[in-house]
């Protein structure tokens, strides 16, 4: 057993080594290794690591893809147990975070459906802060007061809407992760507001890295998915390489993960603006992925298009939009 002169005398040199290093690199270091956080983010040492064969089954769905090259889960209806991973992580006490971008002339009625069916199906029995940034004020829809659902509303600056609207949402989220999400949840989602959720969307989506495979490309038999292929962009992934091809409507993962992501993404489109090329969000978002594999994807039972009726591979749709109404 170490004393408490031992456990002072070494926090006393984490505190002088961190305290000579400029933020920027605090971002770099192991959460395990940053003291002081507050108490959701901490690292429980008694609670054990959960094993993947613990709660993911991929058998029970012989009729899909459930597992990727590099042995990540693609996560369907009936290959998740809920007991074991709800056990998990009520043990570990998690708080969620919810990112949505609310703008244009369709903004008030998008929200309202968003967050009505996020507040009863999105991670329901779990702390959740729903951040809401919007290009005007908008009165938040009356949703039933609980403990466990914060409402948080950022405004963008209005000077900032000559921008592409993926880049605007993308960068303020990127400030917010930066100056306060990071500390208040353990895993953060980045939603479009042009989807309602219809079922639980739940525990079973939690990772470091989380990609949502896009729902029409998923059941196309073919590898000529519409990634950029011009050499110049730094979107560009060359013919005959790539994975899956990766929706633009959901990224999650842990608040570190999610900064990451946007930073490359910006920098991609610097990059671009100066090669006099424009790329897609989702296309970055795609190069991203091939890069850096995702450590869990969700099925397109996450984010099914209306526009298309449901095939049999699809037996709940937890998340729907549609593509044809535009915001």
């Amino acid at each position: 057993m170490r004393s408490d002169g031992f456990i002072r005398g070494f926090c006393f040199c984490f505190f002088l080594i961190f305290s000579c290093l400029p933020p920027w690199k605090m971002y770099l270091l192991p959460p395990a290794m940053i003291l002081g956080l507050p108490s959701h983010v901490e690292l429980n040492h008694q609670v054990e690591e959960l094993r993947l064969s613990d709660w993911f089954h991929p058998g029970k769905r012989p009729d899909v893809t459930t597992k990727t090259d590099w042995l990540a889960p693609i996560v369907w209806e009936g290959t998740f147990d809920r007991q074991v991973l709800e056990k998990h992580y009520r043990r570990r006490n998690i708080t969620v975070g919810l990112a949505v971008f609310a703008t244009g002339r369709f903004a008030e009625e998008y929200l309202r459906l968003f967050l009505h069916s996020a507040n009863k199906h999105f991670m329901t029995g779990y702390r959740v802060i729903f951040y809401i940034m919007v290009d005007t004020f908008l009165q938040l829809p009356d949703i039933e007061p609980s403990p466990l659902r914060t409402f948080k509303a950022f405004e963008v600056d209005a000077e900032r809407w000559w921008l592409d609207g993926s880049l605007v949402h993308m960068k303020s989220l990127g400030e917010h992760i930066t100056s306060h999400i990071q500390d208040e949840v353990d895993f953060l989602f980045s939603m479009a507001v042009n989807q309602v959720f219809q079922n639980e969307f739940g525990v079973e989506t939690l990772g470091p890295l989380v990609a949502q495979l896009h729902a029409w490309w998923y059941f196309r038999n073919t590898k000529n998915f519409p990634y950029e292929r011009r050499p110049t962009s730094a979107a560009c992934i060359p013919f005959g390489q790539g994975d899956f091809y990766y929706g633009s409507l959901m990224v999650g993962g842990t608040p570190h993960n999610i900064l990451d992501f946007i930073e490359e993404y910006l920098n991609g489109v610097i990059h671009d603006i100066k090669n006099g090329l424009n790329s897609t969000y989702e296309k970055h978002l795609n190069k991203y992925f091939y890069l850096n594999k995702p450590t869990k994807l969700l099925s397109p039972e996450y984010s099914w298009d209306l526009t298309f009726s449901p095939p049999p591979q699809i037996q709940y749709v937890k998340v729907a939009h549609d593509s044809q109404r535009k915001l």
